[in-house]
């Protein structure tokens, strides 16, 4: 998929009219169009040049996995054959057959990932590739077309360390953005990393006032590196320099992702560090019991110990959440079913 002004100079080298660049985005993002051939408003010569270039389809639906939470998600195949996973997960559970009236997507950017966060399953296989900009839109668009609801949030939470692909992905917030692509607004996006010091500062001068969350996952150097090998790159006190220069670019909190792994991170000593960190750059603490991962060491604390640390939070007038998450019936954790799906499991 191409940006409005990449469409436009690309036009101009087919000798067409600066108007079809309109059009052709109205096909794509408005109509919601499978095949060039459907644009018939375009010159046949045209339509079988592009087809032939930029394929507006790139992802073909394996599987679903529906949860009981009406958590659903989405394996998908690219064309050299890897697989991507999204989630489409609903404000809250849907009661007596009604619909839930917001949902968010959790949006791959990589297949696999090297980073090698300790709980996630991402990286489990290995890093392959970054996705394309277009990879990552069509997530969006299939998943609406897939559930047949209005998808309201994005969270690039899923397979990949979304910085990582920082050319990709800043082109598919364009899209995703613009009043002639998707049209979501930017407040509606949160970007989750691991804490990629210099991507940070990258993305915290871009127009869109998009939101920011990190993967912390462990207050202090010592905890952390345990969790995420990122920390020995850039440690606690660098990326926190980052995120100051986030919020002076930026209105909206960020957000501290702090998965509580029992024995690792989960103590009243790591609660009370963990607030007065994020009392520091003024951000809101996301708690989730850690998500089961087959072939993973990790075990979840007991929920009165999960609603201690929150509490220990709360008292130090830091805003903080306790997730209990949605999706632990469907493999939900990024990157679970893909991994069964190339061992042929599933």
């Amino acid at each position: 998929m191409l940006t409005k002004t990449e469409l436009a100079e690309l036009l101009e080298d087919h000798q067409q009219p600066a108007y079809r660049a309109t059009q052709i985005l109205d096909w794509i993002y408005q109509k919601r169009t499978r095949s060039w051939d459907e644009m018939s408003n375009l010159p046949p010569a045209l339509r079988e040049a592009l087809a032939q270039q930029y394929p507006l389809r790139p992802l073909t639906h394996t599987l679903t996995k529906g949860s009981a939470d009406t958590t659903r998600k989405f394996l998908l195949q690219l064309p050299d054959e890897r697989y991507i996973e999204t989630v489409l997960i609903p404000a809250s559970p849907a009661l007596y057959g009604e619909k839930s009236d917001r949902h968010t997507l959790c949006v791959s950017s990589q297949v696999g990932c090297a980073y090698g966060c300790k709980f996630c399953a991402s990286g489990l296989d290995g890093f392959t590739r970054n996705l394309k900009a277009s990879e990552i839109v069509s997530q969006i668009i299939l998943a609406e077309e897939l559930s047949g609801e209005k998808v309201n949030n994005l969270v690039f939470m899923g397979m990949g360390e979304p910085l990582a692909n920082f050319t990709n992905l800043t082109k598919a917030l364009e899209i995703i953005t613009s009043d002639w692509g998707l049209n979501i607004g930017a407040r509606r996006i949160t970007v989750s990393t691991s804490g990629l010091v210099p991507q940070i500062k990258k993305l915290a001068l871009l127009p869109q006032q998009i939101r920011l969350a990190i993967s912390l996952h462990g207050p202090d150097d010592q905890t952390r590196e345990k969790i995420m090998p990122v920390n020995k790159k850039y440690d606690v006190d660098e990326l926190f320099g980052a995120l100051r220069v986030w919020n002076a670019n930026k209105k909206q909190k960020i957000t501290l992702e702090y998965i509580l792994i029992d024995g690792i991170n989960a103590s009243t000593t790591h609660a009370q560090t963990l607030a007065r960190r994020a009392q520091s750059i003024n951000a809101k603490v996301n708690l989730i019991p850690y998500n089961t991962v087959e072939g993973l060491p990790w075990v979840r604390p007991s929920d009165d110990d999960c609603r201690h640390f929150r509490n220990v939070l709360t008292k130090a007038n830091v805003s903080a959440t306790l997730r209990l998450e949605k999706g632990h019936d469907i493999d939900a954790a990024c990157g679970q079913l893909r991994l069964k799906k190339e061992k042929n499991e599933i």
